[in-house]
């Protein structure tokens, strides 16, 4: 059996070490590549100009900054991406609300999953 995410590269962007631990261990179970994590906005804008990838996790919330010029640009660049926070869905702008919300405190088949969903939205996976 092919693992759910067998083949992606996936940029994680989450500040909270053990989350970010958490993230980076159910995705490479599930077979993907994993980018960072990173846990700074700055560095995050460096890696969606600098590194290709096919999808994304960010966390909101990134101590003293907002993820969402890390969004704006995943959008240029037409990534497909998951939220995973704590912040509920009446707290995210109306243009994001499009975008999976994986509510905090979260296991990972509900974030796996919301990435499945996200690349789905890619069309068919290209072999080789």
């Amino acid at each position: 059996m092919v693992p759910l995410l067998a083949g992606y590269r996936i940029l994680v962007v989450e500040d909270e070490y053990f989350v970010a631990a958490d993230i980076e261990d159910a995705l490479t179970r599930a077979g993907a590549d994993v980018i960072g994590p990173v846990s700074h906005m700055d560095e995050a804008l460096l890696h969606v100009d600098r590194d290709e990838f096919d999808l994304a996790v960010l966390d909101i919330n990134l101590g003293h900054d907002l993820a969402y010029p890390v969004a704006d640009a995943l959008l240029e660049r037409g990534v497909p991406f998951v939220f995973a926070t704590a912040y509920q869905p009446s707290e995210i702008p109306v243009r994001y609300r499009r975008h999976r919300l994986v509510p905090k405190p979260y296991d990972t088949s509900t974030l796996l999953a919301g990435l499945a969903d996200a690349a789905n939205s890619l069309g068919p996976r290209q072999s080789g």
